[in-house]
């Protein structure tokens, strides 16, 4: 009975939590109607539809930019219907040229990091995961520069790991571009095939995340309001990714998506180191 009211009592510790977190700083249709909000919304739109066309990583920005101004599962939740939406024009553009093996590994990973960040939102700090995955990025980018690996076979515990680290980071704070690259890049993959298996992996784990933004409250008349006022932008600089990927030459593409890991994941790692030193 001791250890069943001491778990309660965690558990009553975690929602409390979890209420203070996603807590706006005011009003939430007060902060959806100030000018403020869209200065940072509009690029953070833009940003998601270039990287949901093919440019990798880029759309890691669109959460963190939100970030600054309200809290990150709140921001989450306005950008999944339009990630949604953006998923479906992307899966129809990139339908052949993704790699099932890939995304299967990958995705039974994702569903565990799901499950995984849905238990733990309570309790874990925002910004710590915000400097691990901007750490991992970095890592990941330096080593691939410095050592020059051989390229390793892809494993099936390699792929579950990697596959529910981004589908943890990616459920916190939109940013499972990291763990994802880790994994996949280094297999050097054809330039279309590598978009179209990071296209349909997150578009299949963005389906997965409706159920838990539902279960932590995220949803509100006011952010799918804002949701759609933002689509039409995010629409437009979904297509206009497509044409870049689509023109750009394949070294210069990996060369770009090596650099757009770096420079956010070191974002990333700003960010949460100084939020844990402001504590």
């Amino acid at each position: 009975m001791h250890a069943l009211r001491k778990i309660k009592s965690r558990a009553a510790v975690g929602s409390d939590i979890a209420e203070q977190r996603n807590r706006l700083p005011c009003d939430l249709r007060a902060v959806l109607t100030d000018p403020f909000f869209y200065l940072l919304a509009l690029p953070a739109v833009t940003v998601l539809g270039l990287g949901k066309g093919g440019f990798a990583g880029i759309g890691m920005a669109a959460a963190p930019l939100l970030s600054l101004y309200i809290p990150p599962l709140q921001a989450a939740a306005i950008l999944l219907p339009i990630l949604l939406c953006q998923d479906a024009i992307s899966v129809w553009t990139y339908r052949r040229d993704w790699d099932a093996w890939n995304v299967k590994v990958m995705t039974v990973g994702a569903l565990i990091g799901l499950g995984a960040a849905w238990v733990f939102a309570a309790f874990v700090s925002d910004a710590a995961v915000r400097l691990i995955v901007g750490l991992i990025g970095v890592s990941f980018v330096l080593n691939a520069w410095f050592r020059r690996p051989k390229l390793v076979a892809p494993t099936v515990p390699r792929g579950i790991f990697w596959g529910a680290t981004a589908g943890f980071t990616s459920t916190l704070i939109q940013a499972g571009a990291p763990p994802f690259s880790v994994f996949v890049l280094p297999q050097r993959l054809p330039k279309m095939t590598l978009v179209g298996t990071m296209t349909v992996f997150f578009a299949l784990t963005n389906v997965m995340k409706v159920a838990p933004y539902l279960a932590l409250g995220q949803f509100s008349t006011a952010t799918l309001a804002t949701s759609a006022l933002l689509l039409p932008l995010a629409i437009a600089t979904n297509f206009a990714g497509i044409w870049l990927v689509r023109v750009t030459p394949v070294e210069t593409f990996y060369r770009i998506a090596y650099w757009l890991v770096l420079v956010i994941s070191l974002a990333l790692t700003s960010l949460g180191a100084a939020a844990l030193v402001r504590g």
